[in-house]
């Protein structure tokens, strides 16, 4: 594994070939997460070269986080994404560790009891169950028409005028925020919006600061683009202006990426005081925030506060993102971006070199729920998930005892519990006993979070199956 014909198939100077063989052999899959690296001594020996080269190339990789020295312990392969730093990839030949660890026993269980089992409570799938979909009809339009429709994508490119306008209705009957369709660009889902960010207004090295944990910390597209990510500690308000301003000043923040209204996988919703002291803060320290609003329609109180950050900007540091997914279901790929003309016309022409375009087909359909169905759709959609969210709260305690820690969700889809755990081992033994009832979570680690928490996504709660 270790010597001196392996390093030859690398190009550059002796250091680089090291750490280009580190990253190969993380790559393959020969090096794991947690693996401990046999020492600089004899590392240099196996392969023929200085110690100090050996030195230099661990100090890069253990600079990019892609390696872990523990004092008197020695070089572990890093197991989480704090921090890390992956070359830039836009070729698509990210190594596989740099996002996603090589599955575990659990997530091997997982997927099979996914895949041979009919009646399963997945309380780790985040989309919305079929039946609670609106049933949704094009509008009165022929294919020719639609193939004309198609046939304008350049001119398109920001997307449909008429959904942009249906958008700005939306955001003003919601948020009472008044949107310029100008500033408006039709992306097909929150996903490639987060690509287009990253693509054109990041560059590999950046630092960027998410919320801990996050569902941004599961995506692979900040690694695909070079970035590090750093968490930012969060209460019951969502992240603390005291965690902002330490990571910020130690890390050179760069651009913040927040999901602040019903966050996942917390559930919490960040009060309007801390969003304006965010935006303060950032805005002093020339840092930009994304914003993702997923969840802001389903809340189960009407005193949750759910504006937008983006409704206090009045420096235009603010992306905002909204999509439809969480209401008609992920299929129907549309979402949308809110920020300054210049900006919305760079990332369309970034799309247009690097995509065919969105199609008319869903834009038609976001158009129509916007237009004649959202309203009374996530009103019932409301009472079904907050009913659904007690009915997983009663079965927690009952199942439990009351040995269970949590916040009562109000309103989104998740609810976020940490076990009565101190270890690995003791969060696994509780995974197995709900698998083997066929009950399927979200561990905390895959947001970034310690062992003992786990995201409950009540959506899919079915009471008779947890008899």
């Amino acid at each position: 594994m270790w010597n001196k014909q392996k390093l030859a198939a690398f190009d550059g100077a002796l250091f680089k070939k090291v750490i280009q063989l580190i990253e190969n052999y993380i790559e393959q899959g020969v090096l794991i997460a947690g693996e401990r690296l046999p020492s600089e001594r004899e590392l240099a020996k196996n392969l023929h070269v200085n110690r100090s080269t050996i030195v230099h190339a661990l100090d890069i990789l253990t600079e990019r986080n892609v390696l872990v020295r523990k004092q008197g312990s020695g070089t572990f392969i890093n197991d989480q994404k704090w921090g890390l730093q992956a070359y830039s990839t836009i070729n698509w030949r990210l190594p596989a560790h740099f996002y996603q660890n090589r599955k575990s026993v659990y997530q091997q269980k997982v997927f099979q009891t996914r895949q041979q089992m009919a009646n399963i409570c997945d309380l780790a799938n985040g989309d919305l169950p079929t039946h609670m979909m609106p049933k949704l009809m094009l509008p009165n339009i022929t294919s020719h028409e639609m193939v004309a429709y198609e046939k304008q994508s350049d001119i398109l490119q920001l997307g449909l005028p008429t959904l942009k306008v249906q958008i700005a209705n939306y955001m003003l009957n919601q948020f009472g925020m008044m949107v310029d369709t100008d500033q408006i660009l039709i992306t097909s889902g929150t996903q490639q919006s987060l690509f287009l960010i990253t693509q054109g207004l990041l560059k590999p090295g950046d630092a960027i600061g998410i919320e801990s944990p996050s569902y941004f910390y599961s995506l692979p597209l900040f690694q695909a683009a070079g970035l590090r990510l750093y968490g930012i500690e969060c209460d019951a308000e969502g992240i603390t202006l005291e965690s902002l301003q330490k990571v910020s000043l130690e890390r050179q923040i760069k651009w913040l990426f927040l999901n602040p209204i019903f966050q996942n996988p917390t559930g919490c919703v960040m009060s309007n005081h801390r969003k304006k002291q965010i935006l303060a803060f950032c805005r002093k320290q020339c840092i930009g925030i994304v914003e993702d609003d997923a969840y802001s329609g389903l809340t189960f109180d009407q005193k949750s506060q759910i504006d937008p950050i983006k409704k206090y900007d009045t420096s235009n540091q603010v992306i905002y993102l909204g999509s439809l997914s969480k209401y008609i279901g992920r299929n129907i790929r549309i979402g949308w971006m809110i920020a300054p003309k210049e900006i919305i016309e760079k990332l369309a022409n970034i799309r247009h070199h690097i995509d065919s375009g969105l199609s008319i087909l869903p834009q038609l359909l976001a158009e129509e729920y916007l237009t004649h169905h959202y309203q009374s759709h996530q009103e019932w959609l409301r009472q079904q998930l907050k009913q659904k969210a007690n009915q997983l709260i009663d079965w927690l305690d009952d199942y439990f005892k009351g040995d269970i820690n949590y916040q009562i969700p109000t309103g989104g889809f998740h609810l976020y519990a940490h076990l009565p755990v101190s270890s690995q081992a003791q969060e696994l033994a509780i995974l197995n006993q709900l698998l083997a009832k066929h009950i399927i979570v979200s561990q905390g680690t895959d947001f970034g979070d310690r062992v003992g928490a786990i995201r409950l996504s009540y959506g899919h709660f079915a009471k008779d199956l947890m008899r």
